[in-house]
């Protein structure tokens, strides 16, 4: 078999409209965040947990802003890969921030499907031994994988029925929680031991796992009607969304829960706020709903991470194997993925899968604007002054977030620095004996100067 039929994907272009790819960029944002991360967010920063999804919404947006640039530079299925490499070339740098970008995207979806589980089993009493949250989160990554299958039609399908259905139900959930609740209250005064701006940065760094699904959008490029104008709307717009319904929930939350409710439901915390308002009916409502977004996010995330993983292939920055399987190299990686998304979804609890994933993403996040402000601002007519505020925002949420985390779980932050190294170590050797890499090393980083035909 001819080798280079072989390596492959196959996209097809304007298959996606705008409305689609905000679906799929809000399927993935609105899944973990709002569900999984309210709870944990509140436990960090007290009572000051809602102004924490504002001020992760304020980071976000500029963050965005060099996603949207290069995005409508250079559209591309690659996403994020495609970004770094026309930053860094065929080198370490783009290789060990994609593939953290991929790990976080991988630890995303077990995210999704844990919090798939201890809602589902909040209809029957909850799950004290967390067996079935394990066993429901990998049915549901399984059914994602054969949805997947189908092809670009049935995703796009199937995520905008469940985006839909789940923007109204969060929204339904936020308006009549507020409106039912004593008086919308957020209690500034608590305070917790690490401090109050650590812990308040810390929770902004959990909050940002809730909008980071915005950067799934730029995995979709070449598939995007119109992509140099649309890939950058979508995104806009999802943030947008994303913003409202998280603000209006937190305060239905912390309107209807004590701090110590919150902290103490924090896999569910949105189906026990809605108790006390709605009662039985509400948690109902709620959990049906929180299924849904879940599905939805989870589905669209294997949608976009095995497509970035298919495109770092292509260009012969990570080893491929078929392992004797049939079809191209977008069927693999979605295997992968999905095998990859099961391990961590069997064995991990929910905290210590969002520490991971937040480090992960923060670190790629930085690499990505820095690659703006050093290689790309010219080409992709950037100011540098956004993606320099950027990055000072993304060290202080993420110093924040280690220094709690060093404090409360520093076996986290071992895992997510040794994962770390062993990237670095597995891609230097490998890229070392690829012929094809070895060539690009010619090709230094500012590749984009020569490379602009993808």
């Amino acid at each position: 078999m001819d080798s280079n039929k072989d390596r492959t994907t196959h996209y097809q272009e304007g298959s996606l409209t705008l409305s689609g790819t905000v679906m799929l960029g809000t399927g993935v944002m609105i899944g973990a965040g709002i569900f999984a991360l309210t709870g944990q967010m509140a436990q960090m920063a007290a009572g000051l947990f809602p102004l924490a999804f504002l001020a992760a919404a304020i980071v976000v947006s500029f963050s965005a802003y060099s996603y949207i640039k290069i995005s409508n530079a250079y559209p591309s299925a690659g996403g994020i890969g495609m970004y770094l490499h026309k930053a860094y070339g065929n080198s370490l740098a783009t290789a060990f921030n994609a593939l953290l970008m991929y790990f976080s995207m991988v630890i995303a979806q077990s995210f999704l499907a844990r919090t798939f589980g201890s809602y589902t089993m909040q209809l029957f009493g909850g799950d004290d031994s967390g067996r079935m949250v394990s066993i429901l989160g990998v049915s549901l990554i399984l059914a994602a994988f054969f949805i997947n299958l189908l092809g670009n039609r049935w995703i796009q399908g199937v995520a905008s029925f469940i985006g839909v259905l789940k923007i109204v139900g969060i929204l339904a959930i936020g308006l009549v929680g507020v409106w039912l609740a004593d008086s919308v209250a957020v209690d500034f005064s608590t305070s917790t031991e690490s401090g109050v701006v650590g812990n308040f940065l810390g929770a902004t760094a959990l909050g940002i796992l809730a909008f980071k699904g915005f950067t799934t959008i730029t995995n979709s490029g070449s598939e995007v009607k119109n992509p140099h104008k649309n890939v950058g709307r979508a995104i806009v717009i999802s943030i947008a969304c994303c913003v409202l319904l998280y603000t209006l929930v937190g305060f239905a939350v912390s309107s209807n829960l004590s701090l110590a409710e919150i902290i103490e439901t924090q896999d569910y915390s949105l189906a026990a706020a809605a108790r006390p308002a709605l009662g039985d009916y509400g948690v109902w409502f709620t959990v049906a709903i929180a299924m849904m977004a879940t599905a939805g996010g989870i589905l669209a995330s294997i949608f976009a991470v095995s497509r970035m993983l298919a495109m770092l292939t292509e260009m012969n920055l990570v080893p491929h194997s078929h392992f004797g399987m049939p079809g191209s190299i977008q069927k693999h990686t979605l295997v992968y993925t999905v095998v990859l998304g099961l391990i961590l979804t069997a064995f991990f609890d929910l905290s210590r899968i969002a520490a991971l994933g937040i480090v992960f993403y923060l670190v790629m996040d930085i690499s990505i604007h820095w690659g703006v402000i050093r290689y790309l601002y010219s080409d992709i007519k950037a100011t540098r002054w956004v993606p320099a505020a950027a990055i000072a925002f993304d060290l202080a949420v993420l110093g924040g977030f280690v220094w709690v985390k060093i404090n409360s779980d520093p076996f986290v932050i071992v895992v997510a620095v040794a994962i770390m190294v062993i990237i670095a170590v597995a891609e230097q050797i490998f890229l070392s004996f690829s012929p094809k890499s070895a060539v690009a090393k010619h090709n230094e980083p500012g590749d984009h100067k020569h490379d602009s035909h993808h």
